[in-house]
């Protein structure tokens, strides 16, 4: 399968995933970011544990590797810095959908897509992969990255705008105005590290060549520590279990399901090409966006709609520039 069509198949899977995680938050529950994160610490850890049993017994024939026991430990240590990013972009992102739309978070968080294919040129150029920067990076994929910066900077000021009074001042989504930005936008920063580290990782010619299977068991592991630390915390503070298997928390246990299934394919796309897949994984928030216009029925001002489509653009653009450049 071509490092397109697992890309592809990345963006549906978390562009559903966002669905449910905006469907599984309670805008009036302190800890709904943390309830989220054990679920997906349960499934991720499940997934884990399970590739991490037959690859050791031999019978995992998915992919070729050389995982074993005896370099877990060594696995987790290299690794736990890219996994740890990308489980603080996502926590981070679990709390902004309690302040910020769907339609609103989506589009900035994924401009990591175009940050990290810039982070990953760098590191690839320094070490002899490509000729130069200017060479790799060319005029549609400048526009977009631009497009995406502007997009940003438009939706702070539309944020600070709102907050000023045009929504009403119980309406918690827009309580905080430019500062609930704050939320996707340090997603995008953790997420552009998390996803350029990844690219350098799994490259096995210039990086540590990591083999995919290895990525998701190091991933998995680590988030389902998290889901532990997650729900051991939320004990503490409240005083009384959470139970992950209730039946309000369904939508949670969707998304959780939804991201590790994106995550599969996001690994195997990001190990064939991972320059050009980053940006076009990036995309899923336009599948992000149109779920929730129909489902969430989510509404959106005038200044809002022209923010989000310029960060939407950028991203498509740079998916394309690099589509053709394959």
């Amino acid at each position: 399968m071509s490092w397109f069509m697992l890309a592809l198949i990345c963006v549906c899977g978390w562009g559903l995933a966002d669905l449910f995680y905006k469907k599984g938050t309670d805008e009036d529950d302190r800890y709904s970011h943390l309830k989220i994160a054990v679920w997906v610490g349960i499934v991720m850890g499940v997934c884990a544990l399970a590739l991490l049993i037959l690859s050791m017994t031999g019978t995992l024939s998915l992919a070729e590797t050389d995982f074993t026991l005896e370099s877990l430990g060594e696995g987790i240590i290299k690794y736990s810095p890219v996994s740890l990013c990308y489980i603080i972009s996502m926590v981070i992102g679990y709390a902004g959908l309690r302040y910020l739309e769907l339609s609103i978070v989506s589009p900035v968080q994924n401009a990591s897509g175009a940050l990290s294919m810039v982070c990953m040129i760098v590191f690839f150029t320094a070490r002899g992969k490509f000729g130069s920067i200017t060479d790799e990076f060319s005029m549609i994929e400048f526009i977009g990255t631009a497009l995406i910066v502007f997009g940003m900077i438009i939706l702070g000021f539309v944020e600070q705008h709102l907050s000023k009074g045009e929504m009403e001042e119980h309406d918690k989504k827009y309580r905080f105005g430019a500062l609930a930005l704050l939320f996707p936008i340090l997603y995008c920063v953790f997420d552009t590290i998390g996803t350029a580290a990844d690219g350098i990782v799994l490259d096995g010619e210039h990086g540590l060549g990591f083999g995919e299977i290895d990525v998701l068991i190091l991933y998995g592991l680590t988030f389902f520590v998290v889901g532990i630390v997650a729900y051991i915390y939320m004990l503490i503070r409240t005083k009384k279990p959470y139970n992950p298997f209730a039946k309000s928390e369904r939508p949670k246990m969707c998304a959780a399901i939804a991201e590790e299934f994106g995550q599969v394919f996001y690994v195997y796309a990001m190990a064939s090409n991972p320059v050009i897949a980053a940006p076009m994984v990036a995309s899923y928030c336009i599948v992000s966006v149109i779920l929730s216009h129909i489902f969430l029925k989510e509404k959106l001002t005038g200044g809002q709609y022209a923010s989000i489509l310029l960060v939407i653009i950028g991203i498509f653009l740079l998916g394309i520039a690099d589509g053709l450049a394959a």
